[in-house]
């Protein structure tokens, strides 16, 4: 591995122009297709400079950064192991095209090991019960790919006050793995310049409905593979609008039961039919009694149908 460059004095905006040289860690749940947060269509746009690099911070993400040196202090008072940061971008010498962001290093006995800072919500303790989530565990054997390194120690405050730790050993086959995905992502998709497939996450929905929202209202002659999506299309709406179907006469029958009952208990099932009142705002009546008032006020939007039909027969989704 080599630095790429030094990370302490860069801005935010600088280090993600300096991530699209290649594939850094967090990015291989994306390609992998197990990411609900990007899509790797996305992810393609970013790294052929089609779009500016962009990484949305929220809650978790924000106290994530401030807690990490926590996390670390933490780690090194329970276990005793002493941990590097590293403030650099390392890039590895074999494949260039993958890059690691390190939290830390540690050496025991001479053996070069890493060291990954997490933070989780309560609601996330499951997934850390027997294991890593499956997201952190490419990420770091990603990391292991670059450096070399043999272990790596994954630390974790879950909840904002229970420390774990795990350690994760290198997995030659998974990296293998990656490698070879992350290879035919970017040799393929980045440098070739070939679009990736979309995926069904709904980051990949909300990007494409943003992107192209508005219409040139023309027609087109699509491809013919594209028949096949079609069919394909109408057999899931057919099955969906039949589960509904038999999902509606289960809840039917169960409120059949119930009848003015609140709640109804069933082995250990618990049902509940309550009863919620709501106010709603009488639109259309004050428009036509404040019709300036109104004008003032509205807001306008704008989205587009989607629709497939074939002889008299048409299922859509609004978009």
């Amino acid at each position: 591995m080599k630095v790429l460059v030094h990370t302490k004095n860069l801005s935010r905006q600088e280090w993600l122009q300096y991530r699209t040289q290649g594939i850094g860690g967090s990015d291989v749940s994306v390609i992998a297709g197990i990411n609900p947060y990007r899509s790797v269509y996305q992810l393609w746009l970013e790294k052929t400079g089609q779009i500016t690099p962009e990484e949305t911070e929220n809650e978790y993400t924000q106290f994530g950064t401030l807690l990490e040196p926590i996390v670390r202090k933490v780690f090194t008072q329970k276990t005793g192991i002493k941990v590097r940061k590293k403030n650099m971008l390392l890039q590895s010498e074999e494949y260039p095209f993958m890059l690691a962001n390190l939290d830390g290093v540690i050496r025991i006995n001479g053996e070069f090991c890493l060291f990954e800072a997490k933070t989780a919500s309560a609601y996330k303790s499951d997934e850390w019960k027997n294991g890593i989530p499956q997201e952190y565990l490419l990420q770091i054997q990603h990391y292991m790919a670059v450096t070399g390194a043999i272990r790596t120690y994954i630390a974790v405050i879950i909840g904002g006050n229970h420390f774990e730790y795990r350690i994760i050993e290198r997995d030659d086959k998974m990296i293998a793995d990656i490698i070879a995905m992350e290879k035919q992502f970017w040799e393929v998709n980045v440098i070739g310049g070939v679009e990736p497939l979309p995926d069904g996450l709904s980051i990949t929905s909300d990007y494409l409905n943003q992107r192209y929202c508005m219409s040139n209202g023309k027609t087109v002659i699509l491809p013919s593979e594209i028949i096949l999506m079609c069919e394909k299309y109408s057999l899931i709406s057919d099955s969906i609008d039949k589960l509904s179907t038999e999902k509606e006469m289960v809840c039917n029958r169960i409120k059949n039961s119930l009848k003015e009952n609140e709640i109804g208990v069933a082995g250990d099932y618990k049902i509940s039919w309550k009863q919620i009142n709501s106010t709603r705002f009488n639109q259309t009546k004050f428009k036509a009694e404040n019709p300036e008032l109104y004008s003032k006020y509205v807001m306008q939007s704008c989205y587009r149908r989607f629709n497939i039909s074939q002889e008299g027969t048409k299922w859509g989704v609004s978009t």
